[in-house]
Formats: C-alpha cells, sequence, structure tokens
C-alpha cells in the first residue's frame, strides 16, 4: 500500500468516526424545563440543547426555532408522544408535549439525521 492510499485510508476512518460521533453520539447540553417554554433552535444540522430534562406525566411547552433551512429541518417527530409538526423557517412553533413516564424518549427530523432526547424525571 503506497502512502497515498494510507493517507486516503486514514482520512475516509477519520471520517466514519466523526459521523457517528455527530449523530449518535454527542449529547450536547441539557436543559432543565422551568415555568416557561423551552426554546430549541435548529439550525446547521442539530437541536439546541439537544437534550431537555422534563418532567415526567406533566405538559411542557418546547419552542422550536427553525433557522435551517434544509429540507430535513421542516417537520420534528416525537414519536413516544404522537407529536408531529410543521417547523417554518424563522417562526416559532410551540409543541406542547406530555411524558407518561420516567424514561428517555427521542425527538427527531423526518429522515432521523437531526437528534435530540427528552428526559422525563
Amino acid at each position: 500500500m503506497s502512502g497515498a492510499e494510507l493517507a486516503v485510508n486514514v482520512a475516509g476512518l477519520a471520517l466514519i468516526a466523526f459521523i457517528v460521533w455527530w449523530f449518535w453520539l454527542s449529547h450536547g447540553r441539557t436543559e432543565r424545563a422551568g415555568a416557561g417554554p423551552v426554546e430549541i433552535v435548529v439550525a446547521d444540522g442539530v437541536y439546541s440543547p439537544s437534550r431537555v430534562e422534563v418532567p415526567a406525566g406533566r405538559p411542557v411547552v418546547l419552542r422550536f426555532i427553525r433557522r435551517d433551512p434544509s429540507p430535513c429541518a421542516e417537520k420534528v417527530l416525537i414519536d413516544a408522544a404522537g407529536v408531529a409538526a410543521e417547523l417554518p423557517v424563522g417562526e416559532p412553533r410551540e409543541v406542547v408535549v406530555t411524558l407518561p413516564e420516567p424514561g428517555e424518549y427521542e425527538f427527531t427530523c423526518d429522515m432521523r439525521m437531526y437528534r435530540g432526547t427528552l428526559v422525563a424525571r
């Protein structure tokens, strides 16, 4: 194997590792739901914050602010709560969610590339 082939293989493996970390392993900061809505910004391929702690069995308002024009970001899905909401670019969209019991619940874009977690306690 020549030096160029080795460099291409190493670069490819590094890119694969970065993609796995970015989409499945990175967690970002955790936001706690308080009295008001929790703002979640949709930009640059991620939800920020991507982890939100909410009270189990109580309604919480998530205010999504979509800054990403990508078609992937058009919708947010919270399957466990039966939520599917359209997210217009530049317009805040409030989504009310009640998670029945403690646990971790995923929220994603329509293509399941943008990922976040609701942690019910």
